[in-house]
């Protein structure tokens, strides 16, 4: 199928954006712009924000009226490198909403001032401290897009049966970029950019690209996953590692849902001022959530 009318506009906006992979590209004024944007978006109402220190690590807790037991965690995506609770709260309003619990939002530390493992350490940390939280009983679900699906991902294996279910939008697995979507689906999305993440995320190391926390698809521990939800975008390159997770889980005997969104392009779940296709896919991966 061809980009969608969404996608086509999109990437028309974006183009002559300075890329991440310029030399000298500024990572402190991306997100801080990035940040700016966020501050423009509506925002809808919630019985309760709150910033918490879950264990050492900075998060916000979202808490919608007549919330059901239990806490969806979301870690966002951006690289590794960027975005944070700011730039996401709008997301995880409108996810806590549709999916009528607890929604906490983890500000895990960022690549490349704090390369990989320290990421993958404070999701073990949030959910350490979720343990000892009378006032967050019952179910732990796990919610991530892009590179925050990668440590959502991680989390459930480092943690087995921990997790009642996961959401994973668009999931950042395959550091050596070796699928054939990487090669062709480069709309909007060039191929050098998923190497300068993966980059800052290892400090350049690359013999880090065959840990199992870094890269989850190696990992011997798929079997022990939970119900998951596995959201690609056709013309997204992460497309094919994505899909290969919900073939491995199906092999593993895992309760695995995957769903393409024809059409659509990396990153489009947080815009649904822009994307069409974004609230249908919140309110589906929030289904499923609930559905477990």
């Amino acid at each position: 199928m061809a980009l969608s009318p969404d996608a086509r506009r999109a990437i028309e906006y974006a183009a002559g954006a300075e890329p991440v992979f310029a030399e000298g590209y500024d990572i402190a004024a991306a997100r801080h712009a990035a940040r700016e944007a966020a501050a423009q978006q509506p925002r809808i109402e919630v019985a309760r924000v709150v910033d918490v220190d879950a264990g050492g690590v900075p998060a916000r807790l979202y808490v919608p009226e007549a919330a059901a037991p239990g806490v969806v965690v979301h870690a966002h995506g951006g690289g590794f490198v960027f975005n944070d609770v700011e730039v996401h709260d709008a997301s995880c309003r409108r996810l806590a909403q549709r999916v009528g619990r607890p929604v906490l939002s983890v500000d895990y530390r960022l690549a490349p001032e704090h390369p990989f493992p320290a990421a993958v350490e404070d999701l073990d940390a949030v959910l350490a401290w979720l343990d000892a939280q009378p006032d967050l009983p019952g179910p732990v679900y796990g919610h991530g897009d892009s590179a925050g699906a990668n440590l959502v991902l991680v989390a459930a294996l480092r943690n087995p049966g921990r997790f009642a279910a996961l959401a994973l939008i668009y999931p950042f697995l395959d550091p050596t970029a070796s699928t054939e979507s990487a090669r062709r689906e480069t709309a909007g999305f060039d191929p050098r950019e998923a190497r300068w993440y993966w980059d800052q995320y290892t400090g350049g190391d690359a013999t880090r690209f065959a840990e199992p926390d870094l890269a989850p698809l190696l990992s011997d521990r798929l079997g022990t996953l939970p119900p998951t939800f596995v959201m690609t975008a056709e013309h997204d390159p992460l497309r094919d590692e994505g899909e290969l997770l919900v073939t491995r889980l199906a092999d593993a005997g895992v309760e695995v849902l995957g769903v393409r969104y024809l059409g659509q392009i990396h990153g489009f779940w947080r815009h649904p001022d822009v994307f069409s296709a974004a609230a249908p896919l919140l309110r589906q991966a929030a289904d499923f959530l609930r559905d477990h």
